[in-house]
């Protein structure tokens, strides 16, 4: 039995997980708007032999720019540049299901995934932001089984134009002038409830068959989604309990697909804040608190939970009860209402342990005591890796990868040096091939 191996990667959130991340004197303002900024994490972060680094998006200003820097730049765009500038360490960027179109998700994806020689990876999500709905025409945000419904056939026709080529479908042949074996590109022809796509892809394969595709939704939807497409879900949880019941759930629905259970790596969030001690820490905590304005807090709660700021009393409660929203994420709601309800937190005690709104397990102490919390985790099954968020970038991920890698090392949890170059194989997932050259194979031995 192969030796289980933890996987890192880092959630690169502009200058930081903390909103306040960006005043601090080490940082630079200009971060989120500067490509060369997210060159030098994806650097450090392979310097540290991380699986992957991972950026969000949102087609739309959807947080307070009046105080925070935020997630400006078109990722798939910024991922090009890291690509020229790293050789190993993973890429994965999101795409909404909601607002494009498969064909052109599938070719920018692989075009992608060929420029990094197979270092890419497909975040999938549906959007539930009302300020992106009306950048694309839409009054009102889609409801929320509509959205997964057309994610689910969304993904089915990326992933059947990433196989719409063979492996060896170029030839690439001077003498014999043939340049593409065209029996082996095919095209998908799909007719369904919500997209026709003739295909086949105009992108060959690149050396991991196809790009990695990620989730990250909690929701019920969004795990079935999961089980059903993703090979690798970023996820919320707050207890080792959260995390074991999520993993148990989401492995049980992808064996009603047919899939193995294990055939899904599960990296919840998990934001740091390190010291050389635990005051140390603390005092770093109290610092980036401090800077967060509170009526900001306040409003990201209120967004997260879809009620009217006014009602959230600082110094009682969250209201009881409060209703699941329709159309909003319902991951950060259930958990930052189960972090609540879990430590009976008046608002203000909540904000402080959502880092001002960050929603994320937040762990704060030295590279032994962030290790040991990584090293139950994984060993209770809670998870197979965490998509970490710094406090602070770079900085945070440097103390990291200084100080808490060589320990994760030293455990032998965690890789000394990539085994591989591709992200498929950082994560340990099989090369798909394509399911035509399949049907062929089957086809021949019939």
């Amino acid at each position: 039995m192969s030796h289980r191996q933890l996987h890192l990667n880092v959630n690169l959130l502009h200058s930081g997980v903390y909103a306040s991340a960006w005043r601090l004197p080490e940082s630079d303002p200009r971060a989120c708007f500067d490509v060369g900024h997210y060159v030098r994490v994806a650097e450090i972060a392979e310097r540290g032999k991380l699986d992957a680094i991972f950026l969000a998006d949102t087609p739309a200003i959807t947080d307070r720019i009046d105080y925070r820097s935020f997630m400006s730049m078109e990722p798939t765009i910024v991922l090009a540049s890291v690509a020229a500038a790293t050789s190993h360490v993973g890429l994965i960027a999101t795409a909404s299901t909601t607002y494009n179109e498969p064909y052109n998700i599938a070719r920018r994806f692989a075009t992608l995934d060929l420029a990094s020689g197979g270092r890419v990876g497909w975040n999938a999500v549906t959007t539930a932001d009302a300020a992106a709905s009306r950048n694309f025409g839409l009054n009102n945000v889609l409801e929320h089984k509509a959205r997964y419904e057309r994610a689910k056939e969304f993904a089915e026709v990326v992933h059947a134009l990433w196989d719409s080529w063979e492996d060896d479908a170029f030839v690439g042949d001077k003498t014999s002038a043939r340049f593409v074996d065209t029996s082996k590109v095919h095209p998908i022809t799909h007719r369904g409830a919500h997209y026709s796509v003739a295909g086949p892809l105009n992108v060959p394969r690149s050396p991991q068959g196809r790009p990695v595709t990620v989730q990250a939704g909690g929701s019920s939807d969004g795990r079935d989604l999961a089980a059903a497409q993703a090979e690798a879900v970023f996820t919320l949880a707050q207890t080792i309990e959260e995390g074991v019941a999520y993993a148990r759930d989401l492995r049980a629905r992808a064996a009603a697909y047919g899939r193995a259970g294990d055939s899904i790596v599960i990296l919840p969030g998990l934001a740091t804040v390190i010291g050389s001690t635990e005051a140390e820490a603390k005092r770093r905590q109290d610092e980036l608190w401090e800077l967060v304005p509170i009526e900001y807090s306040l409003a990201r709660l209120a967004g997260t939970l879809q009620v009217d700021a006014a009602i959230l009393e600082l110094d009682k409660p969250l209201p009881d009860p409060l209703p699941l929203p329709a159309n909003a994420n319902h991951t950060m709601f259930q958990g930052t209402v189960n972090l609540a309800r879990r430590g009976n937190l008046t608002v203000r005690q909540l904000l402080r342990a959502l880092g001002g709104g960050v929603g994320h397990r937040i762990i704060v102490g030295t590279p032994e005591q962030i290790a040991d919390d990584i090293e139950a985790w994984f060993a209770a099954g809670a998870a197979d890796g965490f998509n970490l968020m710094p406090d602070v970038l770079p900085t945070g991920l440097e103390v990291f990868v200084d100080n808490v890698v060589p320990i994760l090392q030293q455990r032998g949890l965690f890789r000394t040096d990539y085994a591989s170059t591709t992200l498929r194989e950082h994560f340990g997932l099989p090369r798909p091939t394509s399911r035509y050259a399949r049907r062929i194979e089957v086809a021949a031995t019939a």
